[in-house]
């Protein structure tokens, strides 16, 4: 029998939990900050739904997706990203009624794609993202860039660059997918299978394409800008503009398309350069949808969001040699130093812990050295010292241990002081 893990999942130990609140804490406060409200769906959805809403022409539905069937035959497949799910209880749920528009939710979500594992990417990863559903004002666009900003800057990461482009409406893209047709096709047997087949389904697809990034052919593909109608070449100078005025850089990439069939009109990445991160720099990724929600059997309501990648973070992170903030500190080790005094000891920790003070205890029934050890070990800010005096008298010996201050207390007072101290940080 193998016990060990599956190839592309990792343990998250309780020592790097911490890091794990910390940015989940954080992307929370941002996200409520802007009024969005956050959804939970099922880590596992009808195959379907990715396949109509993420496209058969990504990789994710034609390589990545873990796909099995139930024992009632239906086919079910681990959530590969967010926003088809997001969209689906939009539709399900009639929340297109909901009064208040658009409606802004944040999720944070174990997500499945079957791809080699790499730095920052595992076949079981994490997601953070955001969708707004029922706007198509450009303003919108800029406050989904500006939260992700937002939260990059709030958590320390500031060497980083945002990249847009616009795909334009529906009848921009058919003429730019016609040029592309045309510009690819002469020389299509140039390319992998993978793009001969996406040609004709969806030749935008090639521009992703991993295999034949370095193609020249693919360097000097007709640009999506050069076939902007008046409406697009709007919205898209309108997100510029709100760009400006928030002050946030930007740069301009016609070649980004991102991987999923269900962009249109913005689209943008927010990448690390920081040194020595790697090939793979995108930390975000997201863009505009209109038509999705129809897809769904929903009205036509237009929606936009973006997914920011956990491990990711964590790696960006790493490489900016940013520490994160240590887990919540214990603020007290109640030490027995006899064995008559073990049974106030559990009392006095549940009765501390029951006024919201952090509190610890021995239970290897070690010496009274050996106890204070364990208590430096796990950085206490006090410890209390249950002897057979303090048992006969009711005053505990409550030591702070960065200063080395004792003090004879009762139980009460140590419990004020403590909820003192905790208010007074």
């Amino acid at each position: 029998m193998d016990l060990q893990l599956p190839r592309g999942t990792r343990d998250i130990l309780p020592e790097e939990v911490s890091k794990w609140h910390f940015l989940e804490d954080e992307f929370k406060k941002v996200c409520e900050n802007y009024q969005y409200e956050e959804i939970r769906t099922p880590i596992f959805e009808h195959t379907e739904l990715f396949e109509r809403g993420v496209g058969d022409s990504t990789d994710i539905v034609s390589k990545e997706m873990y796909t099995f069937q139930d024992k009632g035959g239906r086919s079910l497949t681990l959530r590969p990203e967010g926003t088809a799910s997001v969209v689906r209880a939009f539709v399900e749920h009639k929340l297109y009624g909901e009064v208040s528009q658009p409606l802004k939710m944040y999720y944070n979500e174990p997500m499945f794609r079957y791809e080699r594992p790499q730095g920052g990417r595992q076949r079981q990863f994490t997601q953070m993202g955001i969708e707004a559903l029922g706007s198509d004002d450009p303003s919108i666009d800029v406050e989904v860039i500006s939260l992700a900003m937002a939260f990059f800057r709030k958590i320390g990461l500031t060497n980083i660059k945002l990249v847009i482009n616009s795909l334009g409406d529906k009848e921009s893209r058919l003429k730019h997918r016609e040029a592309l047709v045309a510009h690819f096709e002469p020389h299509i047997d140039e390319f992998c299978a993978e793009c001969q087949v996406r040609l004709h389904k969806n030749p935008l697809r090639i521009l992703d394409c991993k295999k034949d990034h370095e193609n020249p052919l693919i360097k000097s593909a007709p640009s999506i800008l050069d076939f902007l109608n008046e409406e697009s070449i709007a919205y898209f100078e309108n997100v510029k503009n709100y760009l400006t005025a928030l002050e946030i850089p930007f740069e301009i990439d016609p070649t980004m398309v991102r991987g999923l069939d269900y962009y249109n009109h913005t689209t943008f990445e927010i990448m690390s350069v920081e040194e020595g991160f790697g090939a793979k720099t995108t930390l975000c990724g997201g863009g505009r949808y209109h038509g999705l929600v129809r897809e769904f059997g929903g009205p036509d309501t237009p929606g936009i969001g973006f997914g920011i990648g956990v491990e990711r973070i964590l790696l960006a992170l790493e490489k900016a040699d940013i520490k994160i903030p240590a887990k919540k500190p214990l603020e007290v080790y109640v030490i027995a130093a006899q064995p008559e005094a073990e049974l106030k000891a559990v009392t006095l920790v549940n009765k501390l812990r029951q006024n919201g003070i952090s509190a610890e205890k021995d239970y290897l029934k070690r010496k009274l050295k050996a106890q204070l050890k364990d208590a430096n070990r796990k950085k206490a800010n006090y410890t209390i010292i249950l002897g057979e005096e303090e048992l006969q008298t009711g005053n505990y010996q409550l030591k702070h241990m960065e200063s080395g201050e004792q003090e004879a207390v009762s139980e009460q007072t140590i419990i004020e002081k403590l909820t003192r101290a905790k208010e007074e940080k």
